[in-house]
């Protein structure tokens, strides 16, 4: 494992040192239970309160805006299955058909429990059809959850548009803004959204560990009772992870600016490289605005799944999209929404960069990449 090159940070990235070793702290010292009315109870109590400011900081937000909970999956659950509640007498809920698994999964519930779901289409580039997500929004819309960057194409939704059609018609709007945070700048007083998803795993955090954003004002119902993040999920904070998510913000708000211009210089360089040694490879959503960190490529028919069994005995490793959809050969739903044929999502792979690539790392992948798609000709459909 000491010479491998690591391209699947979006589904989850290499805790840093500085993290494992304020977990490894918290566990070692800090291991009462922030409710215990002593010592140990209060230091726990101020680990958890330290990291709440680190983790608000990191999105502009205050820290009683942020509900530590086990990941962005349970976000997306509580901000969107809390829709009726959140906006009484109204029986409609739209997404994006790009939306994570997590949350397309949600429609299903949803629809069970006699809420009507709408999924605005994309355009080629993979961005929201605006038009199309403006009819869709009706005075009966109880929430509009739309990503902020794509998990697989790493494209950049246009929030700021869909946000103001929403509010105007009283729509709460939700934002699973997981590829987002950390890697670009997210204020969330200068977009202000209503409710907010992200985690710790994919900014060098822990995994185990997420948060929603819930705007001031906002009475989200408890997912759990009990008096824990201000009754709205009882059970005893996972004091571990709270920590290293604290760390891993305050990381990434002070070096953000300067990795993202780096990393995406790094992105550009791998996507022309490809493009310029693999003759019929293209990048799906290269026209859109995008995270500095995700590159989507389709090559021709090649089989992606063989192309990423090659490329992992060689040491690379990256994926075909969502890990939460891993073990399925079925072609991408993001993929097929922006117009592609089965057989072009079906060959693509998503590589996601991070601040541990580098250069070298990527003259690497050039070098072997054609190498081994020349010994694969004969698999295209």
């Amino acid at each position: 494992m000491n010479h491998y090159i690591y391209l699947d940070n979006n589904a989850t990235s290499r805790p840093s040192e500085e993290c494992i070793e304020a977990v490894y702290a918290s566990m070692h010292g800090g291991y009462g239970n922030p409710s215990s009315k002593h010592l140990f109870g209060d230091n726990a109590r101020q680990l958890v309160n330290d990291a709440r400011k680190q983790v608000a900081a990191l999105i502009n937000a205050t820290p009683a805006e942020i509900v530590f909970t086990s990941g962005a999956t349970e976000s997306n659950y509580m901000a969107i299955m809390a829709a009726r509640e959140l906006n009484p007498g109204r029986d409609h809920v739209v997404l994006s058909a790009i939306e994570h698994p997590s949350v397309l999964a949600l429609a299903r519930t949803l629809e069970q429990q006699g809420m009507r779901v709408s999924l605005a289409p994309v355009d080629a580039h993979g961005r929201v059809d605006l038009t199309a997500l403006s009819a869709l929004l009706t005075e009966d819309t109880a929430l509009l959850s739309l990503m902020w960057a794509n998990n697989e194409t790493g494209v950049l939704q246009p929030l700021e548009q869909a946000l103001g059609m929403a509010h105007a018609r009283g729509i709460l709007v939700h934002s699973d803004a997981v590829q987002a945070v950390g890697k670009v700048s997210v204020d969330i007083t200068a977009l202000p959204l209503d409710l907010m998803s992200f985690t710790a795993h994919k900014m060098h955090g822990p995994m185990g560990v997420g948060a929603l954003f819930v705007r001031k004002g906002i009475k989200l119902p408890a997912l759990f009772d009990g008096h824990q993040e201000r009754r709205r999920r009882g059970g005893t904070e996972n004091v571990p992870g709270i920590v290293g998510f604290g760390v891993a913000c305050e990381l990434a708000r002070e070096q953000l600016a300067e990795e993202a211009v780096t990393i995406a210089r790094l992105r550009d360089r791998l996507e022309q490289g490809i493009v310029r040694d693999v003759p019929f490879a293209s990048i799906n959503g290269a026209k859109a605005p995008r995270i500095p960190n995700t590159t989507n490529v389709a090559f021709g028919t090649l089989p992606a799944e063989a192309l990423l069994a090659r490329m992992e005995k060689a040491g690379i490793y990256a994926s075909q999209g969502a890990a939460c959809a891993a073990g399925q050969v079925e072609p991408s739903h993001v993929l097929l929404a922006m117009g592609l044929s089965e057989a072009t999502a079906l060959a693509t792979i998503r590589f996601s960069l991070s601040h541990e690539t580098t250069d070298e790392k990527i003259d690497q992948v050039l070098r072997i990449l054609p190498e081994l798609i020349g010994a694969m000709a004969g698999m295209a459909a």
